[in-house]
């Protein structure tokens, strides 16, 4: 390995974890895929079409976007877990240069590995998964259990907690480039996008489309879950509801109209993700 490459930030955070990691390794069939929701607006123009431009998928460190918190700035809580879970490898490393976030999809889910992040994923290849480091639960917890492809302890550990199916993740940084002409096998996107701007705009993306079953909830199911978010929820969902269904363009539409508070949408989005979900998308462990 080259010096110039022994300097980069990547190499020395999974140095740092692969010391904290054991176990067999990372199945060869298991992939990391990256949750996220393609019909939001970044700067006014729709994220598949800033990320076809692009040609990388980047982290929330360059975007400033997310589906979960937004604390990915100097001395934010996102900064700070980055500094704890990788040994400060990426304290003074441009913005750029830091991971991307995924899960490991050990339970085969065909919405993908956190599906609370997002209604579509991106299905990453076999090479990148060789340059992750993995933690159980969420890195917002503050671990104690860590992973390498090489070492991954992970998998027993979450197939035996009993977390609700929404935290039910092994947490991927996928360190180095990830590019969509070379990285990804493919962008699995929900049907109620069929047709629409959203596969319009991801089409310009140089890797394959494909699609899962769909995600779809009947405000009779929804009202019968108040206290898994809380019942002002229910009732938004139940505004929203196009002829008393919810599906994920629904959402987003409420999201692009700017009349509904982003953190509202999200929880009920966790509705629709968790009791919405399609059959089998929430299966056990593959042995």
């Amino acid at each position: 390995m080259s010096k110039d490459t022994d300097e980069l930030p990547g190499p020395r955070a999974i140095g740092h974890v692969a010391a904290r990691s054991s176990g067999a390794a990372v199945d060869p069939d298991l992939r990391v895929t990256l949750n996220f929701h393609p019909d939001r607006l970044v700067r006014g123009q729709w994220i598949l079409e800033a990320m076809a431009v692009d040609g990388q998928y980047r982290s929330q460190f360059v975007t400033g976007t997310s589906n979960g918190g937004l604390t990915a700035h100097q001395g934010g809580d996102r900064w700070r877990w980055e500094q704890r879970i990788f040994g400060g490898a990426y304290d003074e490393a441009p913005a750029h240069q830091r991971p991307v976030y995924g899960a490991l999809n050990f339970r085969r889910q065909v919405v993908g590995a956190a599906p609370r992040f997002g209604s579509a994923h991106f299905r990453l290849g076999a090479e990148p998964v060789a340059r992750c480091t993995f933690c159980y639960p969420d890195s917002f917890t503050e671990p104690a259990d860590f992973g390498v492809a090489a070492a991954m302890p992970l998998v027993e550990l979450a197939a035996a907690d009993s977390r609700d199916a929404l935290d039910d993740y092994i947490e991927a940084h996928v360190h180095g480039p990830v590019r969509f002409d070379q990285h990804m096998e493919a962008l699995v996107l929900d049907p109620s996008f069929r047709g629409t701007e959203v596969e319009e705009a991801a089409r310009r993306l140089p890797c394959p489309i494909e699609w899962h079953p769909g995600y779809r909830l009947s405000v009779e199911e929804l009202r019968r879950h108040p206290d898994f978010r809380g019942p002002e929820f229910v009732a938004l969902g139940v505004e929203l509801a196009r002829d008393g269904q919810l599906d994920p363009a629904i959402l987003g539409a409420a999201s692009r109209s700017g009349r509904y508070d982003e953190q509202a949408l999200k929880r009920v989005w966790h509705y629709l993700a968790r009791f919405g979900a399609p059959a089998p998308a929430f299966t056990p462990p593959v042995a």
